[in-house]
């Protein structure tokens, strides 16, 4: 009788119990997590951010979460992290520019920062600064980011021709501008707020 090699099953996504196939866990990668935790966060604050309701938004169980997250706190480190290195990426290629055209460039990152059409952007950036009132930690994460758009704009105007001292002054005002302008409510303040807005940025960047 002809002998013939046995094939070793392949392995099964699925496990028994009694007898029975149960579908295997879904485990959802960690940056789906960061995600969704993001997304909470916009809407709900970090009081939102709890495993169970991230859980549930996810469609899994909360033991899905803990095979990438030691525990919550994990969780919120990821979410800080994410934060922060997204919020750099954006202001370097918002800042980033050719030798002579400063000027323009610095107009460019008050439209892009003054814009109130990322609503979802500015919830997010609001939750996080909320957050940080409370969080030292948290706080640490938003000192850096001030800190890195805050230089990245001095040597826009140091470029442009400014001392370091009227540089720092100008990145401090540019900033104070477009966020506190993205917690006001100004519409029948002027007929014309977009030439408003724009008188405004042009004494912001004049030398």
């Amino acid at each position: 009788m002809e002998n013939k090699a046995v094939k070793p099953l392949a392995k099964s996504t699925s496990t028994k119990t009694r007898g029975r196939p149960v579908a295997a866990r879904t485990q959802l990668a960690p940056d789906r997590w960061i995600d969704v935790a993001i997304d909470v966060l916009a809407k709900e604050g970090v009081t939102g951010l709890r495993v169970e309701v991230l859980a549930k938004r996810c469609g899994v169980t909360k033991g899905s979460f803990y095979w990438h997250f030691k525990d919550r706190q994990a969780l919120l480190d990821a979410v800080l992290e994410h934060w922060k290195a997204g919020r750099i990426r954006d202001i370097e290629k918002t800042t980033s520019v050719a030798p002579g055209c400063e000027h323009n460039q610095l107009l460019h990152a008050i439209e892009v920062y003054g814009a109130s059409r990322n609503r979802k952007g500015m919830s997010i950036e609001l939750a996080v600064r909320d957050w940080a009132r409370h969080d030292p930690h948290a706080a640490a994460f938003v000192e850096a980011v001030d800190l890195y758009r805050l230089e990245c704009t001095r040597k826009l105007f140091v470029a442009a021709g400014m001392s370091d001292a009227e540089a720092k002054s100008r990145s401090l005002l540019l900033y104070a501008c477009v966020f506190g302008l993205s917690l006001m409510h100004y519409s029948g303040f002027d007929d014309n707020i977009a030439d408003l807005k724009q008188r405004i940025t042009e004494r912001i960047v004049s030398a």
